[in-house]
Formats: C-alpha cells, sequence, structure tokens
C-alpha cells in the first residue's frame, strides 16, 4: 500500500495481467427492489430510519416492475443484475417468496444475478442458490476497529456470520468496504487483510468512495484524494488477484482521468445506470464512452469465469 505509487501501479498490472482479462470490465446493474426505514444506524446510509435524509419509504416493488429493469439493463450491456432490499435481515414469508420467484425469473433471463438483501441464515442461503441467486453482497464496509464507530446495530461477527452462510450454500461471495468515512491509512490496511483473509477469498471486492449524505452523520465529509483511494484498489488486486475488484460508489465525483488510473490499478468491473441504490452513478453512455476511449471492453461472463478456473488450475498445490 505504501510502495512509491509507479512501483505500486506496476506491480498491481502484474497481476492483473496474470490472473484477469487485461482489456476486460464486466458491466453490472444495480437496483433498490425496497427503499428506506432500514433499522440498522451504518453511519453513511441515507435508507437508515435513524436519519432524516432525502429517501421516502418504499415497499418491495412488484415484480414486472423489477424484470422491466432487468431487460433494460440487459439491453443497455449489463451481464449481472444485483437486487438490493433495505433489510437488517432477510424477512421469512411472502417478501422472501416474491424474492425468490423474481431471482428465478432474472435468471431465465440469461442473466446472473447478485442479491444484497442484509443477513441471511443457513436456509435463507440454500433457498437463494436453488432460485438461481449467483452472487450475494455483503460488506464488511472497515476495518474491525474501526467499525464500531460506524455502526452499533449490528456486529462485525453479524456480517462474516452471513459470508459463511453464502459461500456454504454455494453462491459466491461479494464484499467490499467504503473508503471515506474518517478512517486511518491502518483501517484501510484492516479492512483490505480481512477480506484478503476470507477462505476462500471473496469472488467480488466492491471498493465504494463515500457520498456523504445530507442528514447522516457523515454529511459534509470531504472527498477521499483520488491517489489514496487508487493506492487501496492496486493492494486489493494484489491482494486478492482472481476476484472482480469493482470501482463502485462515488465515481460521479470521479473525472475521466482518475477512473482510468482505478482501471490501471486493477479495477475491472463498473455498475451501470443512473442510480446505485439511492446514490447517482454516470450515465451509461458516458460509462461506455470512457471504456472505448480507453480501448476496454465488456466482459462476458463465460470468459470471466474461464479465467477464474485457469487461474485455479495453475495455483502451486
Amino acid at each position: 500500500y505504501e510502495l512509491p505509487f509507479t512501483t505500486l501501479i506496476f506491480q498491481a498490472q502484474q497481476v492483473h495481467q496474470k490472473h484477469q482479462d487485461p482489456a476486460g470490465v464486466q458491466l453490472c446493474t444495480l437496483k433498490s427492489i425496497k427503499t428506506g426505514s432500514c433499522p440498522e444506524d451504518c453511519a453513511y446510509c441515507p435508507q437508515s430510519a435513524h436519519y432524516n435524509t432525502f429517501v421516502e419509504k418504499e415497499k418491495l416493488l412488484e415484480r414486472e416492475t423489477i424484470l422491466d429493469d432487468a431487460r433494460q439493463a440487459r439491453e443497455g450491456g449489463a451481464t449481472r443484475f444485483c437486487m438490493g432490499a433495505a433489510w437488517s435481515s432477510v424477512p421469512e414469508g411472502a417478501p422472501f417468496q416474491h424474492v425468490l420467484e423474481t431471482v428465478s425469473a432474472v435468471r431465465g433471463m440469461d442473466m446472473e444475478v447478485c442479491c444484497t438483501l442484509g443477513m441471511l441464515n443457513e436456509e435463507q442461503a440454500m433457498q437463494l442458490k436453488q432460485a438461481g441467486c449467483s452472487v450475494y453482497n455483503h460488506n464488511l464496509d472497515t476495518s474491525r476497529d474501526f467499525y464500531p464507530e460506524i455502526i452499533s446495530t449490528r456486529t462485525y461477527e453479524d456480517r462474516l456470520e452471513t459470508l459463511g452462510n453464502v459461500r456454504k450454500a454455494g453462491i459466491e461471495v461479494c464484499s467490499g468496504g467504503i473508503l471515506g468515512m474518517g478512517e486511518s491509512r491502518e483501517d484501510r490496511f484492516g479492512l483490505l487483510m480481512e477480506l484478503a483473509n476470507l477462505e476462500p477469498q471473496p469472488d467480488s471486492v466492491p471498493i465504494n468512495s463515500l457520498v456523504p449524505v445530507d442528514g447522516t452523520p457523515l454529511e459534509g465529509r470531504a472527498t477521499l484524494d483520488i491517489l489514496e483511494f487508487v493506492r487501496a484498489i492496486a493492494t486489493a488486486r494484489i491482494l486478492m488477484p482472481k476476484a472482480m475488484v469493482r470501482l463502485s460508489a462515488g465515481r460521479t465525483e470521479m473525472s475521466r482521468e482518475s477512473q482510468a488510473l482505478c482501471f490501471l490499478a486493477g479495477a475491472n468491473s463498473i455498475f451501470l445506470g443512473d442510480k446505485l441504490l439511492t446514490t447517482a452513478n454516470p450515465e451509461t453512455t458516458e460509462d461506455l464512452r470512457l471504456l472505448e476511449d480507453l480501448g476496454l471492453h465488456p466482459l462476458d461472463p463465460e470468459e470471466a469465469r474461464r479465467i477464474h478456473r485457469e487461474s485455479e488450475e495453475a495455483k502451486p498445490v
């Protein structure tokens, strides 16, 4: 992390070229299917019921509404459709059955399906797997030490337990964090080490730059220096060579050159669409133009799996 910047980028690129399609970028779309009134008190989140923000409570969306968004995402070039619900943990009964049926329908459209629904028990994880869920997102957010400064309503161990239940069900793990919440550089080390030491390592690692929202405890916080953010991306790539490193929230505050640096450091996935749950995201046409200008191409999911398999087979016994 603290290497000379040019050396760090060089090492990250060496790892990236060995284990990934060096010009491939996975395109995903994230849709909020149930917004607001979350009982958790995550200090960064405008959907928390603890804070007075611009987000208004919305009930679980109708299945056809979600499927329309999935179709539009596919037509726009996305190969993975992610569904997020502002729950502390997945509720039993009709709401979860609704989600399971929607997952099956989206999977039937030949898209990978990712869900982020809060905490999961083993049985719920198995049901999601059977419905066709490919990936489950559950972020660690920050280091173990800094975590209590950001969230008090669920523990770090709660998050790790959910990731374990997801793995047991055979679902890919997507887990990362948010930078710029007031954490120290050592906390950034801590987050990356926690992720890298998961067994096995996450398949996807979203790295978010905080989008400070009025009404939350983190409102008005200054944006993290882009070079510090790029260092984290590069370190994540070196520590987790086979993971998709996702350049996630905060891209609206980044220049084209800043995003190009992130790709150079080993990021190889972005979210398309005008929103990431409730926060702004660049226009799809703008993203596709940037990829074209950089000579990068959308990554086919089968190609991503092939690269992953070859990397596993090449690993020393």
